[in-house]
């Protein structure tokens, strides 16, 4: 394609541009709205800061404008220059009408067990839709955030005690899709298991689990009584596998009042070669409250968390430890 110069006279040498479009006065009020202390009557003339703000809204918020430009009177700002991958993430709606099916090589993932004890740690699960999610999050030079996802992403992970070096943060449509998603990518194979405390008709994993020929243990909340000596669920945690992880253990955070006692259940599936989730979504957060789990580092937590900027108003969150999908190294 030849090339041709630019409206501003300036030749295009090396660089052929993408075809850009202003975007529309009432996205950029839209994203204008959303800035805490401005009216909504809000009009020009824009600053430099609510400039920058606005183009990664609309950027986030509508992806078509990737390559659009915010007119500011005379001065046109190039939205184009912040990414330069077409290359969009994979969305979870692409496998909402999929049945379970089994995601990557069981065989990799049980071959690397052993028979005794390892290291939690140092296991990673085997590759998945999930990894690939967060492969991208992590590695797309591109991708950037808007500026009320990262206040959703900061209270997540102020409210479980955790930090963004050791946590990803997903935002799914709801509870259920997150459930299917840590199902479907979790290597559920025969001759693992998966141990699950979670009500029946909210736990959207136990499918995935039995598809896959998992041995499905559900446990009912009395078991995590602490007060309980040589209690069932200890018993279940030191139960013997070739494989190793045993399985996951999933079990809500709210039982009974006692959120901060149930913590411990996480450090001794840990302990005893388990991966943990934690559903942590039937908990209402106060200002200044958190739950302690810097000491027990779940591998995946769900939480929600208020949305400030529109509806739904509260937004699901899944927190996934990186050190289980390791998207930065390889596996030792």
């Amino acid at each position: 394609m030849p090339n041709s110069p630019s409206q501003n006279g300036r030749p295009s040498s090396m660089v052929i541009k993408k075809a850009q479009s202003v975007i529309p006065a009432h996205l950029v009020a839209e994203a204008i709205s959303t800035l805490q202390g401005l009216d909504l009557r809000w009009s020009g003339p824009i600053t430099p800061t609510e400039m920058q703000y606005v183009e990664q809204y609309v950027f986030a918020k509508y992806p078509q404008y990737c390559n659009g430009l915010v007119e500011d009177g005379l001065k046109m700002i190039d939205v184009d220059s912040l990414s330069n991958n077409d290359e969009s993430f994979e969305t979870v709606a692409d496998n909402k009408q999929k049945s379970p099916r089994i995601v990557g090589n069981r065989e990799s993932f049980s071959s690397s067990a052993t028979s005794g004890m390892v290291d939690i740690d140092n296991t990673q699960l085997e590759p998945s839709r999930l990894l690939d999610i967060l492969t991208r999050k992590t590695s797309f030079l591109g991708n950037f955030v808007s500026i009320p996802e990262i206040q959703a992403q900061n209270r997540a992970l102020k409210h479980c005690g955790l930090s963004e070096d050791e946590y990803l943060v997903l935002f799914m449509p709801n509870y259920k899709d997150a459930m299917m998603l840590i199902g479907e990518s979790y290597p559920f194979f025969k001759g693992n298991y998966y141990l699950t405390i979670i009500a029946e008709e909210s736990d959207y994993i136990r499918e995935f689990a039995s598809q896959r020929e998992s041995k499905v243990i559900s446990a009912p909340e009395t078991w995590l009584d602490l007060r309980i000596k040589g209690s069932q669920l200890s018993q279940n945690f030191r139960r013997k596998c070739k494989h190793s992880p045993k399985g996951l253990f999933a079990y809500p955070a709210d039982v009974s009042g006692t959120t901060r006692l149930s913590m411990h259940w996480i450090s001794e599936a840990h302990r005893n070669s388990w991966h943990v989730l934690l559903d942590a979504t039937p908990l209402v957060f106060s200002e200044g409250q958190r739950l302690p789990l810097a000491l027990h580092q779940p591998d995946f937590v769900l939480c929600t968390v208020d949305n400030t900027h529109a509806h739904p108003s509260k937004i699901t969150c899944l927190l996934v430890r990186k050190r289980s999908f390791d998207t930065t190294s390889s596996s030792p």
